[in-house]
């Protein structure tokens, strides 16, 4: 018997089937379709994701071998996927990269409505999440609102196709209309965004053993599957992957290198004093996810690779390794997406550059600065998620899969890198939630003691860590100044 786990990424969508003792059996892919109607606009076809879907869990169920006992899905988070009443797509998925709305979350941010969420939420709104999507379409797209019955994450969709039920596992719901504490709908938060109008389409947060119905049998026919076998919809990728590459415990850190960076660490506590920043996600039994996830992260590999590399991300990540880390060194600020960035802050304005640029500068240089300017965000993003001390530092995601990166990790972080064997670690992650959940595991602590898997662990190098943290210093001023250029640079285009 076998779990077959779906991760709906960004840009990925994979379908894994896990043996009984946790081993990998089959696995299929699909690259998606980002679409691009405006310069600042990212969408899907809801409808695709769902073909691919159905497509690569066919493929793994007939590579697998053995009979399917149950799917659990877990996929990206936040944007906005509206279904009406009849469950069918009410218009494409706007996405959690979306920078449509960035003017809305700039109005909240000078009337203070963001700090104030904060509070309340644990979370930083951005202009791609929910509350800040239907605002827009609110505005220029009252005909869309006025279609959808329910708004859903990309996951929601995923359980309602599946299963025909409606609901929100409890890490999508927690941003941005939560009250974190209480693991709730909060009408304040709803009322503070002008948004309390849409509280009758949020769907219902899932709990425990809600989280699990059948599977119907259009959908299992579709699939290769038996109808009524288990579906468990998992928390979002960004939880499944902390889990599945071994934190699962208060105090335990990771870090995701993939379309986005995000550095996160679980606690006990929601923390909603002090300096805003980031999300905080509600997990169960009285656990938090405190996430910085950034708008840029691997795609800035791939840009400067295409500028820098002809196109080759391997050839890239040689050049950078031809460089040690030295003043002489430009810098790179990796803030690329035309949505700007929002983790460990929030500025919809910023922009990418480079600083200390000369003629000696080398393609090998500038290629080690793209990857030492993505490894200062994780510093930055570690040090805002939890202000206890880090002591090892988990990986997972496309980008840990480079041996050279991991290294400058460590040596920029100053502690130990592991990175779990296997590349599906959200898959693994959404694995061992479900076999939690129908009660074969205790936890999901005890499903990484039952399913060990090998580990690689790269120790940092105290000289080299000594240079990086003097540039660190140096990056954080040099972007204070920069930052200053950002409104004007997005008022001249």
């Amino acid at each position: 018997m076998a779990w077959i786990a779906i991760d709906a990424g960004t840009t990925v969508i994979k379908a894994v089937a896990f043996g009984r003792n946790g081993e990998e059996l089959a696995l299929a892919r699909e690259k998606t379709t980002l679409l691009h109607p405006q310069p600042n606009h990212s969408e899907q076809s809801m409808d695709s994701v769902w073909r691919s879907i159905v497509s690569t869990v066919r493929q793994v169920t007939e590579q697998c071998g053995e009979s399917i006992e149950g799917v659990v899905s877990t996929a990206q988070g936040d944007g906005c996927w509206m279904i009406d009443a009849a469950g069918s797509p009410v218009r494409n998925a706007v996405l959690w990269n979306d920078g449509r709305a960035n003017s809305i979350v700039e109005q909240w941010q000078e009337r203070d409505v963001l700090e104030r969420a904060f509070r309340i939420s644990g979370s930083v709104s951005y202009p791609g999440l929910p509350n800040a999507i239907i605002s827009w379409l609110q505005k220029y797209e009252p005909q869309s609102i006025a279609r959808a019955r329910w708004i859903l994450t990309c996951n929601g969709w995923i359980f309602s196709c599946m299963t025909g039920h409606i609901a929100a596992d409890l890490s999508d719901a927690s941003n941005p209309f939560s009250d974190i504490s209480a693991r709730t709908y909060s009408y304040a938060l709803m009322q503070s965004f002008e948004l309390e109008d849409i509280a009758e389409i949020l769907p219902r947060i899932a709990r425990n053993d809600e989280v699990s119905a059948p599977l119907l049998p259009n959908a299992a026919e579709q699939m290769g599957l038996q109808a009524g076998i288990p579906v468990v919809m998992a928390p979002y990728d960004i939880v499944t992957t902390a889990f599945g590459c071994g934190a699962a415990l208060p105090g335990h850190a990771c870090v995701i290198l993939g379309t986005t960076i995000c550095a996160e660490t679980i606690t006990s506590s929601p923390h909603l004093t002090g300096h805003i920043s980031g999300t905080t996600i509600a997990l169960e039994k009285g656990l938090y996810l405190r996430a910085m996830p950034t708008l840029t992260g691997c795609e800035a590999q791939e840009w400067a690779a295409r500028i820098f590399a002809q196109g080759d991300l391997e050839k890239l990540g040689r050049l950078a390794s031809e460089t040690k880390p030295s003043m002489q060194v430009p810098f790179f600020f990796p803030y690329l997406s035309s949505a700007g960035e929002r983790s460990p802050f929030l500025a919809p304005e910023a922009s990418g550059s480079f600083h200390g640029l000369y003629f000696f500068s080398s393609s090998s240089q500038i290629a080690h600065a793209v990857y030492e300017g993505l490894s200062f965000v994780i510093r930055e993003c570690l040090g805002t998620a939890t202000k206890e001390p880090v002591h090892e530092v988990r990986v997972a995601g496309g980008g840990a899969r480079n041996d050279f990166w991991c290294q400058m990790v460590a040596n920029v972080i100053g502690v130990k890198v592991i990175r779990a064997a296997g590349n599906e670690h959200g898959a693994r992650g959404a694995f061992l939630f479900a076999v939690t959940v129908t009660g074969q595991i205790e936890s999901i602590a005890a499903g990484l003691r039952r399913y060990e898997c090998k580990e690689r662990v790269f120790e940092p190098c105290d000289e080299k860590h000594a240079v990086y943290s003097n540039r660190y210093n140096l990056w954080l001023t040099l972007r204070e100044t920069a930052s200053r250029q950002w409104s004007l640079l997005r008022g001249a285009q």
